[in-house]
């Protein structure tokens, strides 16, 4: 790994930012402690919410962790799109008895205060999603020492990344589940990701700055092949999800091996924004309707997913998840960091002058 990701962990494993619950305190201290890099998802929290999770972390592990900002987004929702689609919604309130949210909640998540925060109460590496910060904030994090790393779709956000200041980028493949963290939201490019091997190539032909490998990565030998293309670190968020550390509901966690959720797919249903997740009854029945809308339509459906949760309904709520689903493992945390990293050694041993594959 480059020298500038050397300190923060012993392996080459990055804990994805999971905003929603999942990326808990007790979760990146674990994966921290075990020698990966833990990180927390400051995404949909309060400023204050976040403080409070960045205090309970750092009680937990002295080790170095992450904390992932979502970047402000522009007011390019059709209000009258939103409003069709609210309608839509009508019955999903109606059925389960909660009202539909406010899409004008905000556009920022807090951003602007979320940094004076992260400013002022210094943490190892700050990460961005849904864009890329100014220079004046790159450089405001160097100068308390924090290692910056801005999450890429592109080789074009990559460069731009890297131009900005950013100390690594994270680049996403299409295979990653949860929000496509693309700098722009164009419906036209609707399922035109890229895959993670190819776009890991292609950004390490671009810039020269670390690469954090994401996107359905699930075992070891996989982490190899992203390695062998250039990545310094691989990043694992569905791996994590059944994690007894983990936040996420326990609805969310059986999902993953019930086989009556047998494929992913890329949707705008909960959101207004891509983002791969189980394929459940509100996505098949919302999802070719759903407008580009993010926040807006996050938001609208916000009442909605948690109600559905509330009332144990696995097929109204927002189930996350990459392609690698099918491998996860129901292990601790730290564990898990430990086989991932078994693995990883055990393939590139096979792979080696003599090795036995």
């Amino acid at each position: 790994m480059p020298t500038v990701l050397t300190d923060l962990c012993p392996y080459p494993i990055v804990q994805a930012p999971m905003a929603g619950g999942a990326s808990c305190p007790a979760l990146a201290a674990a994966v921290s402690e075990a020698g990966g890099l833990g990180f927390l998802a400051a995404g949909y929290k309060t400023v204050d919410g976040m403080y409070e999770e960045l205090k309970q972390l750092r009680g937990l592990t002295a080790q170095p962790f992450g904390v992932n900002l979502f970047m402000p987004q522009p007011a390019c929702a059709d209000p009258a799109a939103v409003a069709v689609y609210a309608d839509q919604l009508a019955g999903e309130s109606a059925w389960y008895e909660t009202p539909l949210g406010d899409p004008d909640t905000g556009l920022d998540d807090g951003y602007e205060a979320k940094l004076a925060i992260l400013l002022e109460h210094p943490v190892p590496v700050v990460s961005f999603t849904f864009g890329c910060p100014t220079r004046n904030v790159l450089d405001s994090f160097a100068r308390v020492g924090t290692v910056t790393i801005v999450t890429v779709t592109t080789p074009d956000e990559a460069r731009a990344a890297e131009r900005a200041g950013a100390d690594a980028v994270c680049v996403q493949g299409v295979e990653a589940g949860g929000h496509q963290a693309t700098f722009r939201d164009n419906p036209e490019s609707d399922g035109s990701g890229i895959g993670l091997l190819t776009l890991v190539t292609r950004v390490r032909e671009t810039v020269s700055v670390p690469v954090v490998a994401a996107g359905g990565l699930m075992r070891g030998g996989q982490l190899a092949a992203v390695l062998a293309a250039g990545a310094d670190a691989g990043q694992f968020g569905t791996a994590f999800l059944p994690c007894p550390e983990s936040g996420a509901h326990a609805l969310h966690k059986a999902a993953l091996t019930d086989p009556l959720f047998n494929r992913t797919e890329l949707t705008r249903a909960f959101s207004g924004r891509p983002a791969r997740g189980l394929v459940n009854r509100f996505l098949r029945e919302h999802g070719p309707y759903a407008p580009p809308g993010y926040p807006q339509i996050h938001h609208l459906t916000s009442g909605l997913r948690k109600a559905a949760a509330k009332v144990g309904d696995a097929q109204g709520m927002a189930l996350w998840a990459g392609q690698g689903y099918r491998l996860t493992r129901e292990l601790p945390a730290g564990q898990l960091v430990e086989v991932i990293a078994a693995e990883l050694d055990a393939t590139r041993a096979a792979l080696a002058p003599g090795g036995v594959v």
